[in-house]
């Protein structure tokens, strides 16, 4: 029975000791290179005196057009072969790709060509994947300045005789980001699904080389940013991160992420946030579209006013990256003559003529999303309708318990409980992996990452208005005019009441003076005028009114100048 890992503790594995155990499974160890034909040397001398067992063991360097073509050195493990990348690429994803497909090992282990590998280091990532099919196993790297570099034949003795940690100085820079993942969440078995998948770095790291393939390998079309990548695709294929750091190495000098990161973290920002979703600091920009999006949503077919209405409140979600599947037989639809309005099909007509120029909405036969999976999975039944914020207050939910599933409850009848759901991609697939025949598959994502419930009324799902699309009349012009002027009007009330203000200041100064009171009617007359002026503007009844108010309060006689 293959072991059930929940969430990313390995704690529930029991690795054996180092030299105390009986390998079984193959590996080919893949060396990506370019000009590196001095460190590749060490690498490969470290090899040759590996605790793993030579005849498990064999090596793939792969030349990634380097300018003086690299070779094989004497010192070298009894099966390694050189080869070159094929054409039609370049690049350290590249180059991998193609140790990949030529490998035969059960396990591909990935190395660096400037890696120099202690003794156990092979054997201590090995043991992880004879105790799970799933298990990705990550070295602990050392750096060194790329100095005076000691001999092959210095570094195959020293591995040979366990004192391979005195080769080199000891650089004091280090992975201080990834060790602090791991330090801070029991050496990463506490980490979240989301974290767990930045600690994969590519420089030493072994994957089931079934997986690996069936996930299509590494990501050519990337140049930098490929670790990256391949860690969140390998997270949503449900793997389990092993960091080992009795699987230690040297890397001679500093990778380009110590040398130069802002530089290159300017290069890797747009690759790793059209492809990496849980980047969420790097989809910010509202309205964005990105390569693979943050939720896949599928709404079944169903009415055309309810398919409408579900896909419509999915797509104005406060949550941007949301792509929408309807599946339906709309390949299958027939295109000869018929009768429109009594067409059998005219449901599925409408839906397709309504979302099929729509670059979110994706009208396919199942329900199978192609190509790099979303981190989360939602089934909504159509004529339901969520509000702006239901996504994302179930994505917070779902990510603070890290659970595997949510279980939405939005009506129940007589004949059971209408449920949307969301669920983990990453928990699907590990369900996926260990499951068996006699398994529910809802028990064992709870046991893996866990189920809950919640109430869909309390998280802003509601029934579809029963007239969809809701029709509106047109606003008659006056209210168009207000719409539009809104601010101006809301000035001219206040300058309306100032003028009341005013005209009561003058009542009261013409009752205390007398002499004054011509000047205070012609004061008066020119702040009416004003006030006629502005309402015949406005086309105001509100305007009109106060111009009555100021003529009856400043000629209460009733003598006036027409204006």
């Amino acid at each position: 029975m293959i072991p059930r890992i929940p969430h990313n503790d390995f704690g529930v594995l029991t690795p054996p000791a180092l030299g105390a155990w009986e390998p079984t499974l193959t590996v080919t160890v893949v060396i990506p290179a370019h000009d590196r034909q001095e460190t590749l040397d060490l690498t490969l001398a470290a090899l040759s005196a590996q605790s793993y067992p030579e005849h498990l063991l064999d090596v793939i360097v792969v030349d990634d057009g380097s300018s003086t073509p690299l070779h094989l050195p004497e010192l070298a493990p009894a099966r390694t072969k050189l080869i070159s990348s094929p054409p039609g690429g370049w690049g350290r994803a590249w180059a991998v790709q193609a140790g990949l497909d030529a490998a035969t090992g059960e396990v591909v282990f990935v190395l660096d060509a400037d890696m120099v590998p202690h003794r156990r280091h092979v054997e201590a990532q090995l043991r992880w994947h004879h105790l799970a099919p799933y298990v990705v196993a990550l070295g602990w790297i050392d750096f060194t300045p790329a100095d005076a570099l000691p001999s092959p034949e210095h570094v195959r003795e020293a591995v040979a005789s366990g004192t391979e940690h005195m080769l080199f100085p000891l650089s004091p820079h280090r992975h201080d980001w990834a060790e602090k993942i791991i330090l801070d969440h029991d050496g990463l078995r506490g980490a979240p699904s989301s974290l767990a998948t930045r600690i994969h770095v590519g420089a030493t790291v072994s994957y089931p080389a079934a997986l690996l393939r069936s996930i299509g390998g590494m990501d050519t079309s990337l140049v930098l940013a490929e670790d990256t990548e391949l860690g969140y695709r390998l997270t949503q294929a449900g793997v389990v991160f092993v960091p080992d750091p009795e699987s230690r190495a040297w890397h001679i000098g500093l990778p380009t992420a110590m040398r130069d990161f802002a530089a290159l973290k300017r290069y890797n920002d747009p690759y790793v946030a059209d492809r990496v979703p849980y980047r969420r600091y790097l989809r910010t920009d509202p309205g964005r579209q990105w390569l693979v999006p943050y939720v896949d949503a599928v709404v079944a077919p169903g009415s055309y006013e309810d398919v409408r209405a579900t896909v419509d409140g999915l797509l104005a979600s406060s949550i941007p990256d949301v792509r929408v599947t309807v599946p339906g037989p709309w390949d299958a639809l027939p295109s000869g003559r018929r009768s429109p309005l009594a067409d059998p099909d005219l449901d599925l007509r409408l839906i397709h003529a309504t979302f099929e120029h729509d670059a979110r909405v994706r009208l396919a036969v199942d329900e199978a999303v192609p190509g790099s999976p979303a981190p989360f999975r939602l089934q909504v039944p159509p004529g339901w309708v969520p509000s702006k914020d239901t996504l994302e207050n179930l994505l917070a939910h779902m990510e603070e318990h890290d659970a595997g599933t949510l279980c939405v409850a939005l009506e129940e009848t007589g004949e059971g409980v209408t449920t949307a759901r969301l669920d983990r991609t990453a928990a699907l697939a590990r369900a996926a992996l260990v499951a068996t025949p006699e398994d529910d598959r809802d028990d064992l994502i709870d046991t893996l990452f866990g189920l809950g419930w919640v109430d869909g009324e309390s998280f802003g799902f509601k029934r579809r208005p029963a007239v969809y699309p809701p029709r509106k009349r047109p606003a008659s012009e006056l209210a168009r005019l207000v719409a539009k002027h809104e601010k101006e009007i809301a000035l001219y009330r206040k300058r309306t009441a100032a003028l009341r203000a005013e005209i009561s200041q003058l009542k009261r100064e013409a009752g205390k003076n007398g002499r004054d009171a011509a000047r205070w009617r012609e004061k008066a007359e020119a702040w009416r005028r004003e006030a006629v002026r502005l309402a015949r503007e406005q086309n105001r009844t509100v305007l009109k009114r106060a111009v009555r108010r100021v003529r009856n309060l400043a000629f209460p006689d009733g003598r006036h100048t027409s204006g």
